[in-house]
């Protein structure tokens, strides 16, 4: 009898045990494999600064309010050795995501890459502002960089042609690259840009790579019509090869440095400036603008044609007309002198 009570208070304890083991196991379960994250919106990132400690990242995720209970992330975070792991960058966070799914993430930096764009871009200033929107560093790290003799030289360039090494695209980066190796980035991405067919073709219009690229700034600047820049291309290369100014109101405007300019006049022509070029022969002295690729092609594909001159069309529709002769141009620019003037269009 005694030996049964016995064996019935082993059976007891080892019961409660497993029931105790059951729920702490339970316990462990929602700690670290339970949904813990949430998101409100499908495209949530937590961005993680370089020298971040363990406090800025929860300061980060209590702003994003994504964990639902603090205290199972922060023993999940103890016991993967979070703290001394932090890797910077910038991670997507999915919907109902584990402690330990989410950790892990952190843990092993396995981030999610920056899709950088630009396009549209006239100056270094507006160049470094909108690449700090999608990277980490800021834009007066950029800017001082790009504006550095010792970078402009390193690359092959001057304060003139830098912004040559930008070519606008769509480029896969990962947030926290650091603003020197960006640059490093985008010069191989040049150098890749400019292979043998591009090269060739530079080399029979007698262009560096340079002046490609800044004759493509103004073709870029005179029209937003893909199929007409082809054309456009011809007719700055046929002035040059007769020895003509270029005569390229885009480059008033940015020697002036008023974007905003909607009718040049007389008195802008003579501004002082080696990107005025009704005042300085042959290309100004590097682009106006940072070209996108279908204006670089477009000079390095030039049509062949006899046009000496060109004039926005008056019905405004963004084209231009084309002339072989001065007389000719006059009554072109005579004909959409009048139109700016009927929509008084002054200045």
């Amino acid at each position: 009898m005694k030996a049964h009570v016995w064996l019935k208070r082993i059976i007891i304890v080892l019961l409660v045990v497993i029931i105790l083991a059951g729920i702490k196991g339970i316990n462990l379960y929602r700690r670290a494999f339970a949904p813990n994250i949430f998101v409100t919106r499908e495209d949530t990132y937590l961005y993680i600064a370089t020298g971040s400690t363990w406090n800025d990242v929860i300061e980060e995720i209590k702003e994003l309010k994504l964990a639902r209970n603090s205290k199972s992330l922060e023993w999940t975070v103890d016991k993967k050795n979070y703290r001394n792991h932090i890797h910077p960058g910038r991670y997507f966070v999915k919907n109902r995501m584990s402690n330990n799914e989410f950790i892990n993430m952190l843990r092993s930096g396995h981030q999610e890459p920056v899709q950088l764009t630009f396009n549209n871009i006239r100056t270094l200033e507006q160049f470094s502002d909108h690449i700090a929107v999608q990277l980490e560093f800021d834009a007066a790290t950029l800017l001082n960089l790009l504006k550095s003799d010792s970078i402009q030289k390193k690359y092959g360039f001057n304060r003139y042609t830098i912004n040559c090494m930008f070519i606008p695209n769509t480029y896969e980066l990962f947030w926290n690259t650091p603003a020197n190796e960006f640059l490093d980035r985008m010069y191989r991405e040049y150098e890749s840009f400019w292979n043998n067919r591009r090269t060739l073709k530079a080399k029979e219009l007698q262009l560096t790579r340079e002046e490609v690229i800044t004759l493509a700034s103004i073709v870029h600047e005179e029209t937003d019509k893909d199929d007409e820049k082809r054309r456009i291309a011809g007719v700055y290369l046929n002035r040059m090869k007769e020895g003509m100014r270029l005569q390229a109101d885009p480059t008033v405007v940015y020697a002036i440095g008023n974007f905003n300019i909607q009718r040049v006049l007389r008195v802008h022509y003579q501004v002082n400036s080696p990107f005025n070029t009704y005042r300085v022969d042959g290309l100004p002295p590097g682009p106006i603008c940072f070209p996108e690729i279908v204006s670089i092609d477009a000079v390095l594909n030039s049509e062949h044609h006899d046009y000496l001159y060109m004039c926005a069309k008056p019905d405004f529709s963004g084209y231009h007309v084309f002339a072989r002769t001065l007389t000719e141009h006059n009554r072109n620019a005579e004909l959409y002198r009048r139109e700016l003037n009927k929509r008084r269009i002054y200045r």
